[in-house]
């Protein structure tokens, strides 16, 4: 069974930032949402309880990279 990439899985050096940001920031807030809304989608598929196709999966998994490094961005600053 495949794992979850939360982003303190992902940044655990930066757990107790991302706890702030979360309260602090409402633009960080709406994306981290929308990142573990997407993490959750694609968890469900990679374990085969969701059907869909590879395109699909790949278009999703580019878009998760692309969110974790627009909130990396928040973390590093």
């Amino acid at each position: 069974m495949l794992e979850r990439h939360s982003l303190k899985h992902e940044f655990p050096q930066f757990e107790e930032k991302i706890i702030a940001l979360k309260s602090s920031d409402a633009h960080f807030r709406k994306l981290f949402d929308e990142y573990d809304e997407l993490d959750h989608h694609i968890y469900r598929i990679e374990n085969e309880t969701e059907p869909t196709t590879d395109e699909v999966l790949t278009a999703l998994q580019v878009k998760r990279v692309h969110l974790k490094d627009e909130l990396y961005k928040y973390l590093i600053n």
